[in-house]
């Protein structure tokens, strides 16, 4: 069973998008990694000065060993303005009837 991965940061959400505006081809490459590495979803989303990814990954393990060697998600993050170290979690994905 998968997981879901939640890395949270403090920083400006506006930031984010303009940098990614502008840098769209560099999100596009880690993302492309991310995919090549087992990666299954991956998306943003902000509220109250934080900044959260949300992925599903197979394993812990296949997302730290991407995070670990991925050289371009710090330029990100300094890019987006982050004014915290990311905390990240892990999930275990549930199984349930209403899945959609």
């Amino acid at each position: 069973m998968s997981v879901i991965m939640m890395l949270r940061v403090k920083a400006d959400a506006d930031e984010l998008e303009k940098y990614a505006s502008t840098h769209a081809e560099q999100l596009r490459r880690i993302a492309d990694e991310g995919k090549s590495r087992g990666a299954i979803h991956h998306y943003f989303a902000a509220a109250d000065g934080e900044v959260v990814v949300i992925d599903e990954w197979p394993t812990e393990e296949a997302f730290q060993s991407f995070f670990d060697s991925q050289k371009e998600i710090p330029e990100v993050m300094k890019g987006a303005g982050a004014k915290s170290q990311p905390e990240i979690k892990f999930y275990r994905k549930l199984s349930t009837p209403d899945e959609f």
